[in-house]
Formats: C-alpha cells, sequence, structure tokens
C-alpha cells in the first residue's frame, strides 16, 4: 500500500495500552513521522495536558482535540500518530480520523492497565480513583468508552504481545 493511499496510520485506545511507543516502532520501520497529540497539544499551549485540565476544565481540551483532528485530516501524509486516550470518544474526531488513515484501536484489560498506570502522576482521570480501587475505576472508564472504541474500525489485542509484536500486527493491519 502506498503511503499516499495510506496517508496516516493512528493509534487509538485506552492510556497505557501502548500508543506512543508502538507508534514510535511503526513511524521507524516504515521511515514516516511521528506524533503524539497530547504531546502536540502541550506544545501548543506550553503546558501539560494535566494542567489543561486543571486550569482550563476538561471541554477546552477536548476542543484543542477536536481541532487537532480537522487540521490532521486536512493536511497531514506520511503520519503515525498516537492519539490521547478520550480523542475518538468523539463521533466526528473518529470520522475525521478514520477518514485521515487506517484507524487501529490498542485494546488492553482493566487489570494490565493498572499495573502499568499505578503511580503515574500525571494522568487527570486516574487521580483520586473511588476508593483507591484503580482497577475498578479503570474498568468503569472502559465500560463509559466501549461503545466508542467499538466503533473503530481496527483492533488490536496487546495483552501477551511485546511492543514489537504490537507494532507487527499493527503493520500487519495497514497492509490489508
Amino acid at each position: 500500500m502506498s503511503m499516499a493511499k495510506a496517508r496516516n496510520i493512528i493509534l487509538c485506545g485506552f492510556m497505557g495500552t501502548g500508543k506512543t511507543t508502538v507508534g514510535k516502532l511503526v513511524a521507524a520501520r516504515l521511515g514516516w513521522q511521528f506524533a503524539d497529540t497530547d504531546q502536540v497539544i502541550e506544545a501548543r499551549c506550553g503546558k501539560r495536558v494535566s494542567a489543561i485540565f486543571a486550569e482550563e476544565g476538561e471541554a477546552a481540551f477536548r476542543q484543542m482535540e477536536r481541532d487537532l483532528c480537522s487540521e490532521i485530516a486536512a493536511s497531514w501524509r506520511g503520519y503515525v500518530i498516537a492519539t490521547g486516550g478520550g480523542m475518538v470518544l468523539d463521533a466526528t474526531n473518529r470520522e475525521l480520523l478514520r477518514r485521515s488513515g487506517c484507524l487501529i484501536c490498542l485494546d488492553l484489560p482493566a487489570e494490565h492497565l493498572a499495573r502499568r498506570l499505578a503511580g503515574k502522576t500525571d494522568r487527570p482521570l486516574l487521580a483520586n480513583p473511588p476508593n483507591g480501587d484503580l482497577v475498578a475505576h479503570i474498568q468503569a472508564l472502559l465500560t463509559a468508552r466501549a461503545e466508542a472504541y467499538r466503533a473503530v474500525p481496527h483492533h488490536v489485542d496487546t495483552t501477551n504481545l511485546s511492543p514489537y509484536g504490537v507494532s507487527e500486527a499493527v503493520l500487519e493491519i495497514w497492509r490489508r
């Protein structure tokens, strides 16, 4: 598949599924550019996502994501893109990303995510889980997001795969 036809490879999924790690591997293997949408927004705002949430609110951050999705759809080519975990919750974002390239969701169960994310202080949605139960909190978030994630056309279950193995699965989907 040519880069012109493929345009971009876009990785989505819950925080901690490996989108950035895998995205960098895939980009290196293809000789494409890599972008993490949270990092793009942080660079443009001059502050961390957690600070944007705290100072401007989640709605402002989600608007920044929508604006970036429109930009990606309009002009980005030859990128492997790791989206923020909530970017595809918005149906318009999901459709823009789907039309912008090969959209793939990385999936991982709540128990595995909790092990990866335990102690992360820069994740606003994980701060102060109810009753201190991170697994239950992540499962509740996954359940709330399930319909949006199911609407993504391609999925890779990353549970028993190394980052390299996930990158292989992503490339296999992209080559179809």
